[in-house]
């Protein structure tokens, strides 16, 4: 059988289940770390319950995804995960959903691995999300999710530092309400509100204008001029105002 005649009947095989997105549809891609409690408990002694350290791993990694070829107009990142929100325009490969799952994750895998010197990895999943409403949704829902888990993340470390086993402190944690995880913190001297935002509501990046001053040799002259910059938020907004901050990326 002639090479032509072989790829056009084996191909076939890889492409009869490709999925396409909608044109219009918007896209995110939330990328989680595979094995990662592992990794920050056993493999790197990261500080519990949150390290600056990791959290710069991920601002890197997020910083680099933003730029790898796709368009991206906001990524957000809590604990060990991250989600990018496509620019509603991008078009790359068809808007072949499998090809934007495999670069992504191995995209992040690589940058997050050589930031960390060791092997770390991510999987990626795409959420289609048809309206508007959708998207704002979804990103306060990871957010919702980034408060839940740190203070179940607080309160649970903080009773083993106290000497109290795995079991006991997940046991423990998981019957408190909300309002008593804050005041088993605040007993201790803890104040859940007082913490630093991004270990609260995770962290986001966005692209802004920024101005930066130059030298015309030739005018011999102070210039100045505007550049389009990634900008690392570490005290993202609330509420409704999370919300509006979110539809901003919707405007064309």
């Amino acid at each position: 059988m002639r090479f032509d005649e072989l790829d056009a009947r084996l191909r076939v095989f890889e492409t009869a289940h490709d999925h396409c997105a909608l044109p219009g549809i918007y896209l995110v891609a939330r990328l989680d770390g595979r094995n990662f409690t592992r990794l920050t408990k056993e493999t790197h002694a990261f500080e519990r319950p949150f390290d600056e350290r990791f959290r710069d791993l991920m601002v890197g990694t997020v910083h680099h995804l933003m730029q790898c070829g796709f368009r991206v107009r906001y990524g957000y990142s809590e604990s060990d995960e991250i989600s990018l929100l496509l620019d509603p325009a991008e078009n790359t490969f068809g808007r072949k959903l499998r090809k934007y799952q495999s670069i992504l994750a191995g995209e992040a895998s690589a940058k997050f691995s050589l930031l960390l010197g060791s092997l770390g990895t991510f999987d990626c999943r795409i959420a289609q999300l048809p309206r508007p409403a959708d998207v704002v949704d979804y990103f306060r829902w990871r957010a919702e999710d980034a408060l839940r888990n740190s203070l179940n993340a607080h309160c649970y470390w903080l009773l083993r530092t106290e000497g109290a086993t795995e079991r006991e402190a997940t046991s423990r944690v998981s019957g408190l309400r909300t309002a008593d995880k804050h005041e088993l913190l605040f007993e201790r001297g803890i104040n859940f509100n007082d913490l630093p935002a991004w270990q609260k509501r995770g962290f986001g990046l966005y692209w802004q204008m920024a101005g930066r001053e130059g030298f015309n040799p030739l005018t011999q002259q102070a210039t100045q001029t505007l550049r389009r910059e990634l900008h690392t938020d570490f005290e993202l907004p609330v509420r409704e105002a999370y919300t509006q901050f979110i539809q901003d990326f919707l405007v064309e």
